[in-house]
């Protein structure tokens, strides 16, 4: 399937002001989610919040069979979080880590989630193990599969970090923890929206979802998939009277669907303008977005390469829509505000995103433009000519 560029940019009202190379932070919304998110805002106003969220139900419970085709999963397997960190984060404190449990990890693992293993492991008594690297800079799953063993709690990283176009082989690290019976977490924060998903092939018992990155939902908005074969007798950390009934005096009994990790308020608004997003992610189809995104960040790292003085960041084998480098003698920080002066929208990912790989890497930071679908070639063009004057 070929996407309609044209359409794509013309629906898109950020296009007309900004060159924005910054999806995996959180990329420009569709015209018709911004119309979704807003329309509902509204509609609270002129109704009232619990008569706006009745009226629109058949929206609402439709969030639920858009993320779970979107994933290959089950709506009963699929619930609505505000964001994709507090998603991963209730599906690894509901664990009940034990003194001796281990956590294995891939060096390329994302802060929040190691700060919440380094905290886990003082209250518990677990332990933390990395996976090195293959010499392509990705998790060595030969290594993974040695190093499991019976004391391996859960296997958890992330599909594709923060810092780099390095796409993980996580169906290869799934199937291991599967066959060994370890619970796999997915961090694919990065991954959904921007590459074909499937929770089967995945092998993954939690996958934890952002709205705002390349699903390009409105922000405060994600969601959590939790396998109901696998995880249903874990019962969250926390629990409200959405995620369970007050069953008697001193009762209570847990939903036995994945809503349970959720809370009774969250934003209406941004479940409606996420649920847009994903149809049309599914509209558009995966496979044809992951072809995009490829050829726009192929031809970005090879356009970056001719400019003196930057060095190309990003590891792995397959590489996506994240695009990194390094440039020699400039404060990268400084390099993004001068974009930023020309409507040109870079980041910067520092150790604070992701310590054990830059740090071993002996990167203090490195630039990040990461591609949409609704980039074009003339726009990669302008960004390099725009970043080989500032370094020249």
């Amino acid at each position: 399937m070929t996407l309609d560029l044209a359409a794509l940019r013309a629906e898109t009202p950020g296009c007309a002001h900004v060159l924005h190379l910054n999806a995996a932070g959180s990329a420009l919304p569709s015209q018709r989610t911004l119309d979704a998110t807003v329309g509902h805002l509204r509609r609270e106003a002129e109704i009232g919040g619990y008569e706006a969220a009745a009226e629109a139900e058949a929206q609402l419970e439709g969030f639920y069979p858009a993320a779970a085709t979107l994933i290959g999963a089950a709506p009963d397997e699929i619930a609505f979080v505000e964001n994709a960190t507090r998603a991963w984060d209730l599906a690894f404190y509901s664990l009940d880590f034990q003194p001796g449990d281990r956590i294995l990890t891939c060096r390329s693992e994302y802060s929040s989630n190691y700060i919440s293993y380094l905290q886990v492991a003082r209250k518990t008594g677990a332990e933390i193990v990395v996976v090195p690297d293959d010499r392509h800079g990705q998790i060595d799953v030969k290594a993974l599969e040695d190093m499991i063993d019976a004391h391996t709690k859960l296997v958890s990283i992330s599909h594709m970090p923060t810092q780099g176009g390095l796409v993980q082989p996580a169906e290869a690290v799934g199937k291991i923890a599967h066959d060994r019976g370890v619970l796999y977490l997915l961090d694919a924060c990065q991954s959904v929206g921007q590459l074909p998903v499937n929770v089967d092939a995945l092998h993954c018992d939690f996958l934890s979802v952002t709205g705002r990155k390349y699903l390009r939902g409105p922000r405060g908005t994600g969601f959590l998939y939790a396998r109901r074969r696998s995880t249903a007798h874990i019962e969250p950390l926390l629990l409200d009277n959405h995620a369970a009934k007050w069953t008697g005096d001193n009762e209570y009994t847990v939903r036995a669907d994945a809503r349970r990790f959720e809370n009774w308020e969250r934003y209406f608004a941004g479940v409606i303008g996420l649920k847009v997003a994903i149809d049309q992610a599914n509209e558009l189809g995966m496979e044809a977005i992951w072809a995009r995104l490829r050829t726009l960040a192929d031809g970005l790292r090879a356009r970056l390469a001719r400019v003196k003085g930057v060095t190309p960041a990003d590891l792995g084998q397959v590489k996506g829509a994240i695009v990194t480098f390094a440039v020699e003698g400039h404060d990268h920080a400084e390099l993004k505000a001068k974009l930023r002066a020309q409507a040109i929208n870079v980041t910067v990912s520092t150790q604070f995103s992701s310590r054990l790989d830059l740090k071993g890497r002996g990167l203090k930071d490195v630039m990040r433009a990461s591609v949409h679908v609704y980039n074009t070639e003339e726009e990669l063009d302008r960004f390099v000519a725009a970043l080989a004057k500032l370094v020249a």
